[in-house]
């Protein structure tokens, strides 16, 4: 993904727990499936965010002492990792043994057949390790099979942008008092985006009032990617708004051509957007999703939508947290209907994030490749990477005693993941999806400067996305 750039070693430090790496089950089988590969050094690519710091700083050593194998890992800024990644897929140049394969790129990558498939790999028993146990992760890793269900990629972050919220404010008592006496029902966690409106018109006002600096919304606004991505991943599916507002079977945006981009409930939901700036943080049009989980770290805010692979910190590090033991997380506030479309499997309600490690096409160490990326997905390291990360993409990694305990600390974030992550959908299957961004990225851009209005930004935005599915043959 995108998003925060973490220091998951100084996190451990902060957190005053040492970090012992999951014992292995098996070390003779590692130690005899990695001895052909013996010496072999594999070169890997990833975003700087909390679990690729895991990998490298923890996963990568203890896997270079029991095999021999040594690891290369780069991790990088988003925008950089994906043009060294990309590079190497087009040239074929072999640099890379593994790379970082966010969710809503695959279907870029293997529209392009950049990625090897791995389902070979999974049924040589000599290469793959006997409890991988492909059925015990979580549906996420399905984003990262083709039509005919072979696996390109292994999920080694999954997690939601969902609702959160201070809790210690939410339960104030005076607090509680003067939002009922202003709107005249009780402070609650909303479940509608007019309860939403309202506690954000709330309590930026009550931070002018108390001369404290609190506000009552966040967003990434800045002119970046990120913000084409909030419109279409967090705040249109929870009015309504699917697939980017495409029509995946005619693929086209527009509604004269079938789509819902410039439909009355899109623009209703990006004026909605728009607006509700004012009730942010005066620099919130220089936020990606680093500054609205940091503003949100540092107490001056008091809820909205942030991805939740940010939680580890903010629940825990206190060199960084000022509202560790104030988090609460719940659901987005979603448009009538919505909740019930995602509850019957027909919308979605946000984003559920994450990546995998894939092999490139053009790998020159695939097979070593391959023995690292399940040496990361061990069952036994899941738990503790799930600790310092926030993520989890195993079904089991739920049940462990060390997760139920920080689930308490975390506003009962696994929980939500556990039970509620099927409400939320990865990115659609878009193999366009980089030039669409920026398409997304220009008009929302121009909305949210004020250069245009968001009606008729949605208007032109409709309208070239139509023009390139046609100019690409759909």
């Amino acid at each position: 993904m995108k998003k925060l750039i973490g220091l998951v070693v100084a996190a451990l430090l902060v957190l005053g727990s040492a970090v012992v790496f999951a014992e292995v089950a098996n070390p003779e089988w590692w130690q005899k499936a990695a001895e052909p590969y013996k010496g072999v050094v594999i070169r890997g690519i990833s975003e700087s965010t909390p679990p690729s710091k895991a990998m490298v700083e923890i996963a990568a050593p203890e896997f270079e002492k029991l095999t021999g194998i040594k690891v290369e890992f780069e991790v990088t800024s988003w925008d950089e990792m994906y043009n060294k990644s990309i590079q190497d897929l087009q040239t074929g140049a072999g640099i890379y043994d593994f790379i970082y394969v966010e969710q809503d790129i695959i279907y870029a990558y293997l529209a392009q057949n950049w990625l090897t498939n791995l389902t070979p790999f999974i049924q040589n028993s000599a290469i793959t390790e006997p409890n991988f146990d492909l059925d015990d992760f979580t549906s996420f890793i399905n984003y990262f099979k083709d039509e005919k269900g072979d696996l390109y990629a292994v999920p080694f972050e999954a997690f939601l942008k969902s609702y959160i919220y201070r809790k210690d404010l939410f339960e104030d008592p005076e607090i509680q008092k003067a939002f009922k006496e202003k709107y005249g029902y009780d402070l609650a966690v909303p479940v509608t985006w007019e309860q939403y409106t309202d506690i954000a018109k709330f309590f930026t006002e009550y931070g002018k009032e108390k001369g404290i600096e609190l506000y009552g919304h966040i967003a990434q606004a800045k002119t970046h990617p990120c913000v084409a991505y909030e419109m279409c991943e967090s705040i249109w599916p929870a009015w309504g708004i699917y697939n980017w507002g495409i029509n995946l079977e005619k693929m086209r945006a527009s509604v004269e051509n079938g789509g819902t981009l410039n439909s009355d409930q899109a623009k209703k939901a990006f004026r909605w957007y728009v607006d509700m700036l004012q009730y942010a943080p005066p620099r919130v049009r220089t936020y990606t999703w680093d500054e609205t989980a940091a503003v949100f770290g540092a107490g001056k805010v008091a809820q909205g939508l942030i991805y939740l692979e940010n939680l580890g910190w903010l629940a825990q590090d206190e060199t960084r947290s000022a509202v560790i033991g104030k988090i609460g997380v719940a659901l987005p506030p979603t448009a009538p209907g919505v909740l019930d479309e995602a509850k019957a499997g027909k919308g979605y309600i946000g984003y559920y994030d994450g990546g995998a490690l894939g092999i490139p096409h053009s790998a020159k160490n695939k097979e070593a490749a391959w023995l690292f990326i399940q040496w990361c997905a061990r069952k036994e390291w899941q738990p503790e990477f799930a600790r310092l990360a926030t993520r989890v993409v195993r079904k089991s990694t739920f049940e462990d005693p060390m997760i139920k305990e920080l689930d308490a600390k975390m506003g009962g974030y696994f929980t939500l993941l556990k039970d509620y992550g099927y409400l939320f959908a990865g990115a659609p299957a878009l193999p366009m999806h980089r030039p669409l961004n920026e398409l997304y990225l220009k008009w929302i851009s121009k909305a949210v400067a004020g250069e245009v209005s968001p009606e008729e930004a949605l208007d032109n935005l409709a309208k070239e996305v139509d023009a390139m599915m046609e100019e690409l043959g759909y």
